[in-house]
Parts: C-alpha cells; sequence; structure tokens
C-alpha cells in the first residue's frame, strides 16, 4: 500500500539525530526492553503490561458483544525491492514475527493470521508459533490474499490488514481502528494517516499522501504532492498513509468482487479501488507514526537505530 524511499528518506522519528530525538529513541527501547513483542518473548494483551506503561485510560472500550474483530497480516515473498523482505531479520528477529507479535498485544483482536504465498513463511510462522494461510501467488493486492485467508474464519465479523514490514505498528492504534469499525456501522472500510512531518516529503513518490474532507473522510490517496501548494500560506502539509485497514466482513467481500480499478492500476495504490467505486474510506487521524520497511536500507537503517539505543539504556 504505502512505501518508503530506499535512500532520500529517513524515518520520520529520526530525520535529524537531536538530542530530543534521541531521547525519543531512548525511551522507546527502554519500553522494548520492558515490553517482549520486541524482543524475544510476547504478552497476550496490552493489559499484561506494566500500569505504569500503558494506564487503562490509554485503552479504548471493548468492541460490541456480537462482533469478532481477526487481523491478517499479508506477506509475500517476492517483493520487486526487497525479495524475501518478510523473513529478514531486525536484531534477530524477522520483520513478520515482529508485526505478529505487534498484533498479539491487541485488545480487540480475536484471532491473529499470516497470510503468504511461499511455504518459507509458512515454515518461519510455523518456528515462532504463529497461524499462517497458505494463499494463491496471484493476487493483485494484499486485501484480495487477506480475502482469501478470510474464509479460514467463518465467524469474523470485521477483519483487520496489517501491513507485514510495519515491525513498529503501534498495538494501540490497530485497537483503535478495531474498536470505531465494530462501533460504527456506516464505517465499512477504515485506515489510518499521520500528519507529515515534513513538507519536503511531498515529493517523495514512495510516500504516499492523502487529503480529507472536514468528516474524516479520504478524498484521495497520491504519490504525487498532494495537495498542490499553489498557496503555501494555507500551510497544508498533508498527510501520510499507514499501511492499516479495517473492513466489514461484507465488504471486504465487495471490494475483491471488484476488478482493479484504473486509478489503482495508475498509482499502484489498491486503496482507490474502493474510491473509485464509490466507497467511503475513513481516515483516522493518528500521532502514532511507524515506518515501514520495503527496502534492504531502510531494514538496515532501523536495525543500527534500535541497536544504537539498546545500548545507550545499557550504558545508562
Amino acid at each position: 500500500m504505502t512505501a518508503k524511499h530506499a535512500g532520500a528518506f529517513s524515518y520520520p522519528w529520526n530525520i535529524k539525530a537531536t538530542q530530543g530525538h534521541q531521547q525519543l529513541l531512548i525511551s522507546q527501547a527502554r519500553l522494548f526492553a520492558n515490553f517482549p513483542i520486541f524482543f524475544s518473548h510476547s504478552f497476550s494483551n496490552l493489559h499484561s503490561l506494566p500500569s505504569a506503561l500503558c494506564p487503562s485510560a490509554l485503552l479504548p472500550p471493548p468492541p460490541p458483544p456480537m462482533s469478532r474483530i481477526v487481523a491478517i497480516i499479508p506477506a509475500r515473498f517476492g517483493s520487486t525491492r526487497f525479495p524475501g523482505k518478510p523473513l529478514h531479520l531486525i536484531a534477530g528477529q524477522s520483520l513478520i514475527e515482529r508485526t505478529w507479535r505487534r498484533c498479539l498485544a491487541c485488545r480487540m483482536l480475536s484471532r491473529v493470521l499470516i497470510a503468504t504465498d511461499d511455504e518459507r513463511i509458512m515454515q518461519a510462522a510455523a518456528d515462532f508459533g504463529a497461524e499462517a494461510v497458505l494463499t494463491s501467488p496471484d493476487h493483485p493486492s494484499g486485501t484480495d490474499r487477506l480475502a482469501e485467508a478470510a474464509v479460514c474464519d467463518p465467524e469474523a465479523t470485521h477483519f483487520i490488514n496489517v501491513q507485514g514490514d510495519e515491525p513498529l505498528i503501534s498495538p494501540v492504534l490497530i485497537d483503535e481502528l478495531a474498536t470505531r469499525l465494530a462501533s460504527d456501522p456506516a464505517i465499512r472500510i477504515i485506515t489510518a494517516v499521520h500528519p507529515l512531518p515534513d513538507a519536503a516529503l511531498q515529493d517523495d513518490p514512495n510516500i504516499v499522501k492523502a487529503v480529507l474532507d472536514s468528516q474524516g473522510r479520504a478524498l484521495y490517496f497520491s504519490r504525487s504532492p498532494l495537495p498542490y501548494m499553489r498557496n503555501p500560506q494555507a500551510q497544508h502539509h498533508g498527510y501520510r498513509h499507514m499501511g492499516i485497514y479495517g473492513y466489514s466482513r461484507a465488504f471486504l467481500n465487495q471490494f475483491v468482487s471488484w476488478p482493479p480499478s484504473l486509478l489503482e492500476l495508475t498509482e499502484g495504490l489498491e486503496q482507490l479501488r474502493a474510491l473509485e467505486n464509490g466507497a467511503s474510506i475513513h481516515c483516522v487521524i493518528t500521532q502514532h507514526d511507524s515506518p515501514g520497511i520495503d527496502t534492504l536500507i531502510q531494514a538496515e537503517t532501523m536495525e543500527s537505530e534500535l541497536l544504537a539505543a539498546e545500548t545507550a539504556i545499557q550504558s545508562h
């Protein structure tokens, strides 16, 4: 869905190595040192965390009692820019396992599945204890792959699509999308956007931009600058689209019944299929910014940052 530049783009929380950003990295690493999702163990949900790290006031309310929300992580082995990306190790743990463990920390999910097209990912998932589904290699998008895997859970009412290259995705954000989706029947598809931290990122075609209407619904997504800043005094820097979606089961079935659309094929953005067919995409504006990994350079950068933050903790 969304992609990041291999060279010019650095992660938003590391644009400059200022003292403030260094402290943020140290704080994140300190959290991860006590939060085994990020390293070698896992909690079953956020309530397992110490209250000081995750006070109950930060947790969204439970979903309606009749809802069954399942997260599915599409993971394709044959990435053009980064072959074998889901199994690439960052500080000793694969991208797909890190993403899966983040999902395990969610309070709103009844089940977490990995949907893949490759036996190597199936085996890796079995090794670290995840449920995985082998799907067709011919799907045009992650949502189409997710829809095939969704058949494995006929009781599910809603699905969350978490990109397999989002090792820092916030469990709180996943829970927020799941809760809003299940609580409001008018929302058939939901996603998240993050304010662009730097207007210069508007020119990066690997950053997917979004513009919203006054009700928080998506007007358009594009790899081009969006909106075009003819009047800089308006100071609208736009939003970066994040790689997470939620759907009702009925909408998921409808989405995959539509063929890939013209704008979807032009921009390489599957969410445009929904817009072209008249669907409203509800967008949650979040400060939980999680950099995805699309290239080896990005993976190495993230690993270096995390290891440096861990070293800083140990030296204190």
